[in-house]
């Protein structure tokens, strides 16, 4: 039985009769002992945890370091990843953590590989007419040994023999547990300091990224809410993964001037509120390259190596990468957005040309987390509020005022107008997640402040557009859309004393009846219809099995001319 103490330990395995150490990891095998590896990662931290400081916690980091590069037990990156992954409880996950950071930072045997492979080498390697030659330098200077060779008996003529390694290395081998524990780092409150110090000392390591902007993308619209109150992280984070790029790339390669330069300031300055010509500017950069009228983003981007597929997707991530990252609420960013994009300026494009311009700002909107595009429900508000939708003038004509290609041609523009314009430019590009929401928005939103003709209007032509999706992808968002139609008209009936448009409002229900619904929302159909005017239930009555004889028909009806609409 072993002792507990290291002079039993060592009396142990000096005794011919016992195997040397070599021998036991070599009967253990490699496989067992990467399965024990998350134990091992346990008892190290419950060690370093459960002891004062300083007293063993520097006698186990060392033993750590040189089984991982002297010894080459265990390697960095699958024990960093058991350590990344444990359980976050209480004092332990910062002691996990501060391990991680002194493997990382305070030993240079890591640092040193890093350093060396960021300097003699590029990510662009197929541009690289002798890359073969200097990373086979860089495996001769550190060799990497997947075998217990420092426990050896060196006098035993038999050593183990393996394969050369011709591409791959510890430091690229490193990057996706990185990825992983920049992650844990930001889900562990206190540990920002710990999380700058590692990326202003092995950061530059994402010059070899294959996904820089996608990572860094996916990291900020996971993380949006963790990250709202910490604009220094964000900072960081995009300093440190762009920044890695400098002397391969060209500086605007991905970020505006603008955001460059606030990257330069120090960080006691790092106060920031951009003028709305900074939001013009990004949403321009972004249909420019759409139209093509902007070059590559850097001149050796072939696309076929390339991150994204092409330059719209490449301007895209980054302009979202660029707004997830600033200083200010996800609220003001996105409120800037809508708000450059319907106030007039001499900045935007001509209005035959808006619609590419809403188009930009749709694809923005919605590849940003919820709490940016969920701005565009307060527009609506404000538009189906408006006195010309509330209180209009007599003998108003709400289709002539809505029909949106009718307003360019006249330079007749108007919020609604415009606000229904950009909403489907905004909702043709938003996933049906995004969607699935409009039902719920509608009933409790918009439902209560629709008691007009003319505001019920502007609601079909606002979700009349996405009725096919809905019935294609998602019909239990349809239905309900639906019952709140009939809904909503029951409202309008009663709190008008005319309607001008019923032939064009029933014309609207029986088009969503036979071609989406059919009989899915009959019975509460006939609910509604029961409680309306006779002049609509005469002409809703093939909606349910109502006859004409049960319906006291009102056979004049206001000669007002209506428009039809599908």
């Amino acid at each position: 039985m072993i002792t507990g103490n290291e002079s039993g330990i060592i009396a142990h395995f000096s005794v011919q009769s016992n195997p040397p150490l070599f021998l036991v990891l070599d009967r253990l095998g490699p496989r067992a002992l990467t399965s024990h590896l998350r134990t091992f990662a346990d008892y190290l931290v419950y060690e370093i945890a459960s002891t004062p400081v300083n007293q063993t916690s520097s006698k186990c980091i060392d033993a750590l370091t040189d089984m991982i590069w002297k010894y080459n037990i265990i390697t960095i990156d699958r024990l960093v990843l058991c350590l990344a992954l444990r359980c976050r409880e209480g004092k332990e996950a910062h002691v996990q953590f501060a391990v991680i950071q002194f493997l990382l930072t305070a030993k240079m045997d890591f640092k040193s590989r890093i350093h060396d492979f960021i300097r003699e080498n590029t990510s662009e390697h197929w541009a690289q007419s002798n890359w073969h030659d200097v990373h086979m330098a860089f495996h001769k200077k550190y060799p990497e040994k997947f075998y217990y060779e420092g426990t050896q008996d060196l006098n035993n003529p038999i050593q183990h023999q393996y394969l050369p390694v011709y591409f791959g290395n510890v430091c690229l081998r490193f990057l996706p547990v990185f990825d992983l524990t920049i992650h844990r780092l930001l889900e562990v409150a206190n540990m920002q300091k710990s999380l700058e110090i590692i990326l202003d000392q092995i950061g530059g390591l994402y010059k070899f990224h294959d996904h820089p902007i996608t990572y860094l993308y996916n990291t900020l619209f996971y993380y949006e809410k963790r990250l709202a109150d910490k604009p220094n992280i964000k900072r960081k984070l995009v300093s440190a993964i762009i920044g890695a790029f400098n002397d391969i790339r060209p500086e605007n390669w991905c970020l505006s001037d603008d955001y460059l330069q606030y990257l330069r300031r120090p960080q006691e300055e790092s106060v920031w509120a951009p003028e709305p010509e900074y939001y013009i500017k990004l949403i321009a950069r972004l249909r420019n390259t759409i139209l093509g009228e902007l070059p590559p983003p850097y001149p050796s981007a072939d696309w076929r190596f390339n991150e994204f597929p092409n330059a719209a997707a490449h301007t895209l991530h980054s302009i979202c990468v660029e707004l997830m990252a600033l200083p200010v609420s996800a609220q003001t960013v996105g409120e800037a957005l809508i708000d450059v994009s319907l106030k007039p300026s001499s900045s935007l494009p001509p209005q035959k040309d808006m619609m590419s311009w809403y188009n930009a700002v749709g694809l923005i909107l919605t590849a940003l987390p919820e709490s940016y595009w969920t701005v565009l429900n307060d527009w609506i508000l404000k538009a189906i509020t408006s006195p010309m939708l509330e209180a209009p003038a007599p003998h108003h004509n709400p289709f002539k005022a809505l029909n949106v290609s009718l307003s360019h041609l006249q330079h007749a523009e108007h919020q609604c107008s415009t606000v229904l314009e950009l909403c489907h430019g905004v909702w043709h590009h938003a996933g049906i997640g995004q969607l699935s929401h409009l039902p719920q928005f509608v009933k409790e939103k918009l439902k209560p402040k629709i008691k007009h003709e003319n505001q019920f209007i502007f609601l079909c032509h606002l979700v009349g557009p996405f009725l096919q999706r809905f019935h294609m992808e998602r019909t239990r968002c349809l239905l309900e859309l639906t019952v709140e139609l009939y809904e909503i008209l029951l409202n309008v009936d009663k709190a008008s004393e005319h309607l001008f448009h019923m032939d064009a409002i029933c014309d609207y229900l029986y088009h969503i009846k036979y071609m989406f619904v059919g009989d899915g929302v009959k019975s509460d159909a006939e609910k509604v219809i029961c409680k309306l005017r006779p002049a609509l239930k005469l002409r809703l009555r093939f909606m349910s099995h109502l006859n004409i004889d049960e319906t006291s028909v009102v056979t004049s009806t206001p000669n007002t001319p209506s428009s039809k609409m599908l």
